[in-house]
């Protein structure tokens, strides 16, 4: 199944949440929407599943409009963060459960269950109540309960938010192999980066219930369209600067920006790996601290005249040999993107 919303908006009041929306997902594709808490991310899922109705716009899908159907009509399978399931029902009960309120025949629903658990790596487990279950075992239930029904659309709504970071890890490369098996178009809430850049095909940025920027996850990272995008993806150094010749200059870093107009003021945004840092006794920076991160080292300094500055470096950089707290440094601003300041 296609969809397309068609500037989409929904109000609470006074409040705007989804403020003139507009984007498609094609059949069997998988689609983050990503963003800060509050930003909409939900309402969109929401009114996407016909548990919401939007005051204006359009929701389409496979090209005719869903606004007078309901979520059933819609065949659309959900799956919230805290699982939601019958703790008095067993695993089967708990994935067949759809099914039985359809009415299909119990042979053939002690089919379809078996299959799901078998796909979702639960094999074994029917008999189980959920209170037996591990958290990430418990949302791997709920999704085969949202498929049991074969459902031509399914949303998660923050999926992964009840478990614990290693746990969430597995479970979203083990929702990536689902896809890749069912190809059920998919579209998925979350306001982890990592969690989206791992699992999406493309990410619909949102923030303050509006798009910012839509495309494949290497895209959006490496040509944001916004100074909000740039800044919201890892770690980035901002600096308030102004064009002079061509260089976006704030205090002693000067970096080439392109064709913006003479004295322009700017903000510039330095992602941490695109800044080069090397001990100097005559540079213009000092080091505050450096912290280790696995296979990284994390480097903070002062810059005079301009404030704080945040670079990563592989822990066995030839640049980190003889860094230290303390040392002065010199830096080279590798790559940069300037955003117009008002």
């Amino acid at each position: 199944m296609g969809i397309r919303l068609e500037h989409v908006t929904k109000r609470f009041g006074s409040f705007v949440a989804v403020d003139d929306v507009s984007f498609e997902v094609q059949s069997g594709e998988l689609v983050a929407l990503l963003g800060p808490s509050g930003g909409g991310k939900s309402t969109i899922l929401r009114i996407i599943a016909g548990l919401e109705h939007a005051d204006a716009g359009k929701v389409l899908l496979d090209g005719a409009s869903a606004d007078n159907l309901d979520s059933k009509a819609r065949r659309v399978g959900f799956v919230f963060q805290h699982y939601a399931l019958f703790k008095h029902m067993t695993v089967a009960e708990n994935v067949g459960f759809g099914l039985e309120v359809r009415g299909v025949a119990p042979p053939e629903l002690v089919r379809r269950v078996d299959a799901l658990l078998e796909l979702v790596g639960l094999a074994g487990y029917g008999e189980r109540s959920p209170g037996q279950l591990s958290g990430g075992q418990r949302q791997r239930v709920a999704l085969a309960r949202a498929l049991a029904p074969e459902p031509s659309l399914l949303l998660l709504d923050e999926p992964f938010g009840a478990v614990d970071a290693k746990v969430r890890k597995e479970l979203r490369r083990w929702l990536r192999r689902l896809h890749d098996e069912t190809h059920v178009t998919s579209i998925f809430v979350t306001h982890d980066q990592d969690e989206a850049f791992d699992v999406a095909d493309r990410v619909v940025v949102v923030q303050k219930g509006r798009i910012e920027q839509v495309g494949a996850p290497r895209d959006v990272v490496d040509t944001p369209a916004s100074e909000f995008v740039a800044r919201f993806f890892g770690d980035v150094n901002v600096f308030d600067a102004e064009v002079q010749g061509g260089l976006a200059v704030a205090g002693p870093v000067k970096v080439a920006v392109g064709d913006l107009p003479e004295g322009r003021p700017v903000r510039l945004v330095v992602r941490s790996y695109d800044i080069k840092l090397w001990r100097d006794d005559h540079g213009v920076a000092t080091v505050r601290r450096m912290t280790t991160l696995g296979d990284r080292v994390r480097v903070e300094a002062e810059i005079e005249g301009l404030g704080p500055v945040l670079a990563h470096f592989p822990r066995r950089s030839s640049l980190l040999r003889d860094v230290e707290v303390g040392c002065r440094a010199s830096l080279e601003v590798t790559k940069a993107r300037a955003y117009p300041r008002a």
